[in-house]
């Protein structure tokens, strides 16, 4: 009974989650449904520019995003042209200049933004005078062209994220079983993390958004191939070692559960931190990539073990490991470097040390303070050609003016404030129920930084008069200065909860302030590599304000993974042969896995740079550069030197063991032959 349930049990489980698979698969195809990408819907409520678009919704203004039709000819406009474009304005005025016109296009509310811009588009591909370059652009054109950049995001990440995986697993493991077996976890993993995440964006739980959904695909993809191959690679030793196939995955597992949890426990509750944001879109990424990481962390520790004790060896073919055969990880490239890092263990730290400053001094030059709307894009789209034309003939802020709102009875005096430097235009709107409204047109292209300043000057100017001041790059400005509070909030909130988990798990308080000190040192050095590679390199205009607080989020959180795997081993090695020993041995053992999981965690996330929106690439590469340098560099050369050079200080005010002695100096190198 006892060995017909041993392989009954796994098989269940298997079964189990391919049913469970099989419905809440289609789920990730349906996240672009209930996702909101409207830039003003993720600030609080509070926030002076979402306050102004409930006062337009109050004056019946703001029902729809104005959708704004830019004309050229280069000989100058024709009749026809204008008759077409006075066809398109349905009452509204054109507005002329050389060779060019302006019209604003009254949009149907009841029409979701996306299909109104489609349609307009067509009709003026299929009647627009011959020769006439006539685009649609403003803050509407922008918005269909955002959904249409996130449209394909299910199918184009899953598709590029899974071909990064397979091949590395492929060269990996050298195995065609194996891949398949973690591409399956993964994909079990993002179906049932898609199914809860719909549930509740669905509900009104959570917000989420094209950004977020496109982070939580790349996320459980890295995250439960690096739990998986920390799995297969303690199974593959215990194989090694014990010849019962189901013996040795029970002891895989039991040597790798605590790691895996740590971790994954250690990035769900840092990225909860995310809840403490006062931006409703950083808010949201909180609890949507925390449940990506805990339905990693499920089909790890359940499907992936059921499976492997199922195959057994036949798991790894055509490269069996058999019954008392020799342990690779103990001979190699691991042994050297192991040996390298240790032998001089204060020369190794200390130079590591500097390369990291070295790249952390350039970390001021990032640009975060945001871009302007045509930035946003890493494609030619036609709201970003038409800005551009737009801006030839008009004031750069004419597509997007700030909005006023202010009492009837100030309406003259505002009128007369708002025509501060950096305006081109003061236009009064509507009037009604005591409120009136007043468009403010600036003269620098909206959400650049000569347009923010105006918008900050522009305040000042009219809140005496009791007026608020909304529109795109207010909006901007609320969201670059809500980011600011954030970062001060959440990242000393972020290293407290770390630290507390860290110590939990080590059993000290002088490891974790190590292992903290570190990862943050290589966040800086990855912010600055960063900016040099923005700045000089992709030559971009700057970086959405959020990317700071972002990058530290996720390589805090994923750079203490590796660390957690790597230390957890040197404490499991240490109760047997001392600290000293223990560290580079326990780097012997895991330096291949780790640093595979972390070049699939690096692969994963570059393939969001497929994705053309400028956010996503600079995540893109501050993630995977950094989750490199932290594989490659921290966790190989810095931390185990560290360990090395403290001994069993390390575990400080525990007292694990009394190393030191020149014997375990020396027992890495027996080890690695």
């Amino acid at each position: 009974m006892g060995t017909r349930l041993r392989w009954l049990l796994p098989a269940l489980l298997a079964v189990a989650w391919l049913a469970l698979g099989g419905v809440s698969g289609s789920f990730a195809g349906k996240l672009s449904s209930v996702a909101e990408n409207d830039g003003s819907a993720f600030l609080p409520a509070e926030s002076e520019s979402v306050e102004v678009s409930a006062l337009q919704r109050q004056l019946g203004e703001g029902k729809s995003i104005p959708a704004i039709v830019v004309a050229e000819r280069q000989g100058g406009l024709t009749d026809a042209d204008r008759a077409f474009l006075a066809t398109l304005a349905k009452g509204s005025p054109v507005i002329p200049a050389q060779n060019a016109a302006e019209v604003f296009v009254p949009l149907d509310p009841a029409t979701g933004v996306a299909e109104a811009v489609e349609a307009l588009r067509a009709d003026i591909a299929s009647t627009a005078p011959e020769g006439l370059t006539a685009l649609v652009t403003g803050p509407a054109a922008q918005a269909a062209d955002l959904v249409d950049a996130f449209g394909g995001i299910d199918g184009l990440l899953l598709l590029v994220a899974g071909a990064v995986v397979a091949l590395i697993l492929v060269v990996v493991y050298r195995s065609p079983l194996l891949p398949v077996f973690v591409l399956l976890s993964a994909v079990f993993a993002l179906g049932l993390a898609s199914l809860v995440v719909y549930l509740l964006a669905d509900n009104g739980v959570i917000a989420l958004n094209g950004q977020s959904q496109g982070i939580l695909f790349i996320l459980v993809f890295g995250a439960a191939t690096d739990y998986a191959l920390l799995l297969v690679a303690r199974f593959r030793e215990e194989l090694r070692d014990t010849e019962d196939k189901y013996a040795a995955i029970k002891a895989a597992w039991r040597g790798t559960v605590e790691p895996i949890a740590a971790s994954a426990g250690t990035v769900i509750l840092g990225v909860l931190c995310l809840l403490l944001s006062d931006l409703n879109s950083t808010r949201g990424l909180g609890p949507v990539a925390a449940i990506g990481i805990g339905a990693s962390l499920v089909t790890t520790v359940t499907f992936l073990p059921a499976v492997l004790a199922l195959t057994g060896r036949a798991a790894f073919w055509p490269f069996r490991p058999a019954f008392g055969s020799e342990h690779p990880e103990k001979s190699g490239v691991w042994a050297r470097i192991a040996g390298a890092a240790t032998r001089k263990p204060r020369v190794a730290w200390v130079l590591s040390a500097l390369v990291l400053v070295v790249g952390a001094a350039f970390l001021p030059q990032l640009k975060a303070g945001g871009t302007d709307q045509s930035a946003v894009f890493l494609t030619d789209v036609e709201s970003v050609r038409g800005q551009e034309i737009l801006s030839r003939y008009f004031p750069g802020g004419s597509g997007s003016p700030a909005v006023v709102i202010t009492p009837e009875a100030t309406v003259d005096q505002v009128t007369a404030a708002a025509r501060v430097d950096g305006v081109a235009d003061v236009r009064r709107g509507v009037a009604r129920d005591g409120l009136a409204e007043v468009q403010v047109v600036l003269s620098d292209a909206p959400g650049s930084e000569a347009a923010l300043a105006t918008v900050e000057r522009l305040r000042e100017a009219v809140h005496p008069a009791g007026a608020k001041v909304g529109g795109t790059t207010a909006t901007l400005l609320d969201t670059r200065d809500t980011a600011a509070r954030d970062r001060l909030v959440i990242i000393p909130v972020v290293l407290l909860v770390i630290f507390l988990l860290l110590a939990l798990l080590l059993r000290a308080l002088l490891a974790p302030l190590l292992l903290i000190g570190t990862v943050v040192l290589s966040f800086a050095a990855t912010m600055g590599v960063s900016a040099l590679v923005f700045n000089h390199v992709l030559d971009f205009p700057g970086a959405d304000p959020v990317v700071p607080l972002f990058g530290f989020v996720f390589l805090v959180a994923l750079g203490i993974d590796y660390n957690i795997f790597l230390m957890t081993r040197v404490r499991e090695e240490a109760r047997s042969v001392g600290t000293r020993a223990g560290a580079p041995r326990a780097l012997v053992l895991t330096g291949g896995v780790i640093t595979s999981a972390g070049v699939v965690l690096a692969a994963t996330f570059s393939a969001l740079a497929v994705i053309p929106i400028l956010f996503l690439a600079q995540i893109a590469f501050i993630v995977a550069f950094g989750v490199l340098l932290d594989t490659l560099l921290v966790r190989s050369v810095l931390v185990p030197a560290l360990v090395v050079d403290l001994g069993p200080r390390t575990w400080w005010p525990s007292r694990l063991d009394q190393g030191g002695s020149l014997e375990e100096l020396q027992a890495p190198a027996r080890v690695g032959g």
